[in-house]
């Protein structure tokens, strides 16, 4: 068998698409599309706008292209403009709330100030398989934010642990514990437990 072609990686596209080649842009969006739309899609709760979300960030990430540092990775600047966007969607509904928690310079969170409901298992009921999706999406909805939030990026938006760090500016170990801690949450409330006791 002939060997694979070696991957473009990203961003070489993007060098190629400020140099002119609208191709190389074609690729970042083939290659990004189902996993923003999946992603955005567990925030949002509408498939319709999150497939139109996800072409409004392609929209936006292309106009700020020639922005982008080329020492960060381009699928956290993508998904970093994808949440934000979604947030913004969020925000507008006032019938449905996330918390929200701002992060100051220390990496510590405020006070949550508004909520969403996050209620599609996806990716949860692999990682907790033997649970049914009702359980594991009660479970989700009840996730602080951000461990919810770390939940999404990993589970849904498919990124990396390295790739989350640098989205959420946060050292490289505190993700993986957060991690851990978002699934023994979700361990917790599936056993009837009270997961507050391990969100510390």
């Amino acid at each position: 068998m002939r060997p694979e072609p070696p991957v473009t990686p990203d961003e070489e596209l993007v060098r190629e698409t400020l140099a002119g080649r609208q191709e190389s842009y074609g690729e970042l969006v083939e290659r990004y599309q189902s996993r923003l739309v999946n992603y955005l899609y567990r925030i949002v709760r509408n498939s319709d706008e999150a497939h139109d979300l996800a072409q409004e960030v392609f929209v936006k990430v292309y106009q700020a292209l020639d922005r982008f540092d080329p020492r960060f990775r381009f699928s956290t600047w993508i998904f970093r403009v994808a949440q934000n966007a979604a947030i913004d969607v969020v925000r507008r509904r006032r019938h449905r709330m996330v918390p929200l928690g701002r992060q100051d310079e220390g990496g510590e969170h405020d006070r949550p100030e508004r909520e969403l409901r996050a209620d599609d298992p996806g990716a949860e009921v692999a990682l907790l398989g033997r649970e049914t999706a009702g359980q594991v999406q009660e479970a989700i909805t009840r996730l602080p934010w951000e461990y919810r939030e770390l939940i999404l990026l990993r589970h849904y938006g498919e990124l990396s642990y390295d790739e989350i760090a640098e989205a959420k500016r946060m050292p490289l170990g505190t993700v993986k514990n957060k991690l851990f801690r978002a699934r023994q949450m979700l361990k917790a409330l599936l056993g009837g437990e009270d997961p507050r006791r391990m969100a510390v």
